[in-house]
């Protein structure tokens, strides 16, 4: 039987905008460098997402050295700024349930935000030292995450999505749930069952499964909501009043993975 590899590598730099994938990252405590360090407030200081408004699946980010460019994929308006700018404007925001000290990145930045999505809204940076406990039910203190949900890292297993696209009339692609490691050559849901594995460098350990939410429904292509994959998924991936797909995972050491990593697992 082949080894499990890690397939793909995805970075979302911008909380609940598009990612990018990448051949080989950076894995530290509060997940891969530069995945959720920066994420759009409004004017009241809290955080905005595609749960709220949709249409952020439209912008795509990518990293050019240390140059972060974001762009509206109808307008094709873009803008873009070296990945350790901020200016003075220090900001408490609110994250779920957290507050946090953040940075804004620049003010024509915020504008150019604030008119592409049609709301007043700030881009702010999480600086790496800045902390933001994870759950403590689930992650060994003093664990902390970025400005992801609640967890550094999302796994999830190519034949996880192949068959749930087998129940679905139209079939969807794996950046519906925003992964970070996309797994080959596991069975269907194995990732469930995983507790300590290493790739490359890094000793990770799957804590949690992921509940999922509505977010699931927006089209990354068109940011346009619908029922599926949710709907589908309820009808054998529900527990309680929870849609489990992929496990939230932490990293115990830091160091570089790359795509076609083998997975070993600690016994």
């Amino acid at each position: 039987m082949k080894p499990a590899r890690l397939k793909e590598i995805w970075i979302y730099p911008v909380k609940s905008l598009g990612g990018y994938r990448c051949a080989e990252a950076l894995a530290l405590e509060k997940g891969f460098v530069h995945d959720r360090r920066w994420m759009l407030i409004d004017a009241n200081n809290r955080f905005l997402t595609q749960r709220e408004h949709p249409e952020m699946a439209l912008f795509s980010v990518f990293l050019s050295g240390n140059t972060l460019k974001i762009t509206h994929r109808k307008t094709a308006a873009s803008v873009q700024f070296e990945v350790w700018r901020q200016s003075g404007k220090k900001y408490t925001a609110r994250i779920w349930q957290d507050e946090v000290t953040v940075y804004e990145v620049h003010s024509e930045v915020s504008r150019w935000f604030t008119h592409e999505l049609g709301l007043e809204c700030r881009l702010v940076r999480f600086p790496e030292e800045n902390p933001r406990p994870a759950y403590p039910r689930y992650v060994p203190l003093p664990g902390n995450v970025s400005l992801a949900d609640a967890y550094p890292y999302l796994i999830i297993g190519q034949a996880s999505l192949d068959l749930l696209n087998r129940h679905l009339i139209n079939p969807v692609s794996m950046l519906r749930f925003r992964p970070n490691l996309v797994i080959s050559g596991s069975e269907p849901f194995a990732e469930d069952a995983w507790k300590k594995f290493t790739i490359g460098q890094v000793l990770f350990e799957a804590v949690k499964p992921c509940a999922r939410c509505i977010l699931t429904t927006v089209d990354p292509d068109t940011g346009i909501r619908g029922k599926e994959p949710l709907k589908t998924l309820a009808a054998f991936r529900k527990t309680g009043n929870a849609i489990y797909f992929g496990m939230n995972a932490i990293a115990h050491t830091s160091g570089i993975i790359s795509e076609n990593d083998e997975i070993s697992f600690t016994h």
